[in-house]
């Protein structure tokens, strides 16, 4: 049989290519196979082979292309070995500005939290058993009181998303009737995941009443009919509606479900415990305690946003419709984990004092934090920025004013003033697109912002121990410049 041959006027160069068995033979590739299998470690050497055969057959002019050493090529196959080593799955550095950034795990946890994992994580633990009785118990035992003693509720539930939890919710309590909501609080959010879609997966039919920026209660009123089941109300969480609005209070929407012998549920979203005007934000209107004691029947909340909790969608009310829903047959699919119940319930014992909440939740206190704090932050991390970079002229590092953002689908009208590191690069090596993907592959990975072709580094969401490592990582880029 006939073997091809390159058609690449460089063909020399392909065959000056060294063959996989001989990288194998290198020392370092050899102790790679203590930790890996020989499959995968001949494996990665021929993707970097086919890769550099690819970009030589690839060129068509001059000059001609760069082909690797032998050395050059063990290094490329080492390195890649040792990412494949490396977890998918690991901490960041969010350097963004934004405090509840979804692609970086949204909250942040606080120490007491991480310390209430690790303990339930590395050893067996009383998720669901009684100590007294020696019997089986309930997971939500856990999180019930603490609940209960923070907002008011009677009765509480949690599950793993707040998404799930609105589909379970309407599911077991109007499944077979109608939901009526506000045209403007037809929202969606994060996944494609919109309210409609939800309401009619879960067998409800939708009513829609109202516009799109002004409903009123003559509006809810008139909508109902013997198959209404409840009246839903969902915070637009991650968009604001301004201008010539209107809206009806929860207390005026609970007392009409009430007259009418229905339910009124609201989904909360951003499931803070306290008013957050206290702490000088004043674009989030309402928390879970207000929820509770206007009346609401069901209220439902995010527990990784402005929580600052592990991620889990929380019920909360009156006893009779959290019972039903917790009875639902689809609870036990969306049923929370025991890491997850660690974490929050080591955040909900913080919120006992609000002030240590708010000094030891690192969602508060990057949402609380003030200029003076940023700037000296920001004067450290620019500092050792430019000491890295002395003797590179085509960077300038300054400090600029900038706004921060809350993200996460939370407090879309809220400009937190912060101080920025802007680091700009005048020459083409590196491009600011080429320093923010080495910043990302570093170790561990460093996220800032890109804008107005430099790079923005927020000292809003760093903590200070973070900046000697963003300082590191630019060490490192400087040197291969």
């Amino acid at each position: 049989m006939e073997t091809t041959k390159p058609t690449s006027p460089y063909a020399s160069l392909l065959r000056g290519l060294p063959a996989v068995h001989r990288l194998l033979a290198a020392p370092t590739l050899k102790e790679a196979a203590i930790l890996l299998p020989a499959s995968l470690i001949t494996q990665t050497a021929q993707e970097v082979l086919d890769e550099v055969r690819s970009s030589i057959l690839n060129t068509l002019e001059n000059p001609p292309p760069y082909v690797p050493s032998e050395s050059e090529l063990i290094q490329r196959v080492s390195e890649r070995l040792h990412r494949l080593q490396q977890p998918s799955l690991r901490g960041a550095i969010n350097a963004t500005g934004v405090v509840l950034h979804t692609g970086l795990g949204r909250a942040r946890l606080s120490e007491e939290a991480c310390a209430a994992i690790a303990e339930v994580a590395k050893a067996h633990s009383l998720v669901e058993i009684d100590t007294a009785s020696g019997q089986r118990g309930s997971r939500q035992d856990h999180i019930q009181s603490l609940l209960r003693e923070l907002t008011g509720a009677e009765e509480t539930l949690v599950l793993n998303n707040c998404a799930g939890a609105v589909f379970l919710a309407v599911s077991a309590l109007a499944a077979g009737h109608e939901v009526v909501i506000s045209r403007g609080e037809l929202v969606e959010i994060g996944g494609a995941f919109r309210i409609p879609d939800i309401i009619r997966a879960s067998g409800a039919t939708l009513v829609e009443v109202g516009t799109t920026n002004r409903t009123r209660l003559s509006d809810y009123a008139d909508a109902l009919t013997e198959r209404t089941a409840l009246i839903l109300r969902c915070h637009p969480s991650n968009f604001a509606i301004v201008g010539f609005t209107e809206e009806v209070p929860s207390p005026e929407l609970a007392a009409l479900a009430h007259k009418n012998s229905l339910l009124f549920m609201e989904d909360q979203g951003n499931g803070t415990l306290f008013p957050m005007e206290t702490w000088g934000l004043s674009g989030m209107k309402g928390s879970l305690v207000e929820s509770v004691s206007a009346g609401c029947d069901v209220v439902m909340a995010s527990g990784d946003k402005l929580l600052g909790a592990t991620q889990a969608g929380i019920l909360l009310g009156k006893s009779e419709p959290i019972g039903k829903i917790a009875k639902h047959p689809l609870a036990r699919a969306l049923r929370v984990d025991k890491l997850t119940l660690a974490g929050l319930e080591a955040t909900l014992r913080l919120y006992r004092n609000p002030e240590t909440a708010r000094t030891a939740v690192p969602t508060l206190r990057y949402l609380t934090r003030q200029e003076p704090e940023i700037r000296r932050l920001a004067q450290l991390l620019a500092r050792g920025i430019r000491r890295t970079l002395n003797d590179k002229a085509q960077f300038e590092v300054e400090l600029v004013k900038e706004s921060s953002q809350v993200g996460g689908g939370s407090l879309p009208n809220e400009s937190l003033p912060t101080v920025c590191v802007r680091v700009q690069c005048f020459t083409a090596n590196p491009t600011v697109m080429e320093l923010a993907k080495a910043l990302r592959q570093s170790t561990p990975p460093i996220f800032a912002r890109i804008r107005n072709d430099a790079l923005l580094f927020d000292p809003r969401t760093l903590e200070p121990a973070e900046i000697p490592l963003i300082v590191s990582a630019f060490q490192k880029i400087g040197t291969e410049l």
